[in-house]
């Protein structure tokens, strides 16, 4: 990630800075700490790659990857880039999979 990196989600919040945005991996990562992005198309421009396939991984409130919160959704990626650092990093997502079992999971609480 350059210094300067946007990252911006499927709901438009936008997260600026590179330390940002390491954090919010982190904790992202904590909650889905095997998120993987399948990628089956790419396009790509001067500066920009678009991604198109799908997100998937398991939400984990309580640390245990259980297959009942196992999540999958189509998702479109857009990376731009500059000089070879990721500047951008845009993501196209229905998050409603996970946040289903998020909320499953607080009713089970």
């Amino acid at each position: 990630m350059s210094d300067g990196h946007v990252f911006v989600d499927s709901l438009g919040t936008t997260v600026r800075g590179k330390e940002a945005m390491r954090k919010g991996w982190e904790g992202y990562f904590g909650m889905v700490p095997n998120y993987t992005l399948t990628i089956e198309e790419t396009f790509s421009s001067e500066n920009a790659v678009a991604m198109l396939g799908v997100a998937h991984g398991t939400y984990s409130p309580d640390g245990r990857l259980s297959a009942e919160n196992d999540w999958q959704t189509p998702a479109a990626f857009r990376a731009v880039i500059e000089d070879g650092k990721v500047n951008e990093w845009r993501v196209y997502a229905d998050n409603e999979p996970i946040r289903q079992l998020m909320s499953k999971n607080r009713e089970k609480q």
